[in-house]
């Protein structure tokens, strides 16, 4: 059961590196959030489903002095992660996690419940490999809760694959089935960007690493550069609506 609606090959990797990835300054809010609801204490093992190119885990670890397990899917992307010894990096994906039974003490789940087909069956292998009480945050755009995404603000026709994304009541349901209940959720700020020229310049890579921007059709796409072209050009002084995004946390226990 592979991950659906994108397939990362080394050029779609390299793009998302690139251009999703966000600078360590930027996740200050993030660091905070999840300090909160993890309650960190050193050599405990993060779950990571759905690690991407490594930039949570690494954070993690440095942040926390936690070990972290990075499942992904994609070799391409696996093979970006840091090699280190408080990573370790594994092939899987959230149905069929390469891990023992009570393996883990926490579960990460960033941008990764909109590529799962089958939520349910994710959350019961989560519950496997989980110690009893251990808790489950997700880091994801629901549908119905998009207001505060940058990339809908400049690209709107983006929330019409956001709609079809899991939403937060049906996410809930999805990791009831397994016994997690909701604990908490709360938007989280984000900065990656110092200037709207920076995001222009980066819609070409993002066309081709961001799932959202994918969807677009060329006219689509076309109509939201063309937009960020004459902020830019009439020297709009951004505000932070324009450079700061906001991604919810949901936490399960």
């Amino acid at each position: 059961m592979p991950m659906a609606r994108i397939t990362y090959d080394d050029t779609t990797a390299a793009s998302f590196r690139a251009a999703r990835e966000i600078p360590r300054s930027g996740l200050g809010a993030w660091e905070d959030a999840v300090r909160r609801h993890l309650h960190p204490v050193r050599d405990m093992t993060v779950l990571d489903v759905g690690a991407g190119t490594g930039a949570f885990a690494t954070a993690f670890c440095d942040w926390f002095g936690v070990k972290v397990a990075a499942v992904e899917p994609s070799e391409a992307m696996r093979a970006l992660i840091p090699r280190r010894g408080d990573i370790e990096v594994l092939a899987g994906h959230a149905a069929s996690l390469p891990l023992p039974d009570a393996g883990a003490d926490a579960a990460w789940l960033s941008t990764v419940t909109h590529h799962v087909p089958d939520l349910a069956a994710a959350a019961l292998e989560i519950r496997r490999v989980l110690r009893p009480g251990a808790p489950v945050l997700i880091r994801n755009a629901f549908a119905g809760r998009y207001d505060r995404l940058r990339i809908v603000r400049w690209f709107p026709e983006t929330a019409r694959l956001l709609d079809t994304y899991p939403s937060v009541e049906e996410t809930c349901e999805a990791f009831a089935t397994a016994g997690f209940t909701p604990a908490a959720l709360e938007p989280v700020p984000q900065t990656d960007l110092a200037s709207l020229a920076e995001l222009l310049e980066r819609a070409g890579t993002l066309r081709t690493a961001d799932t959202l921007m994918r969807s677009l059709t060329e006219e689509e796409f076309a109509r939201g550069r063309e937009r960020l072209r004459r902020a830019v050009r009439a020297g709009r002084a951004p505000g932070d609506a324009d450079l700061t995004s906001s991604l919810d946390l949901l936490v399960l226990r």
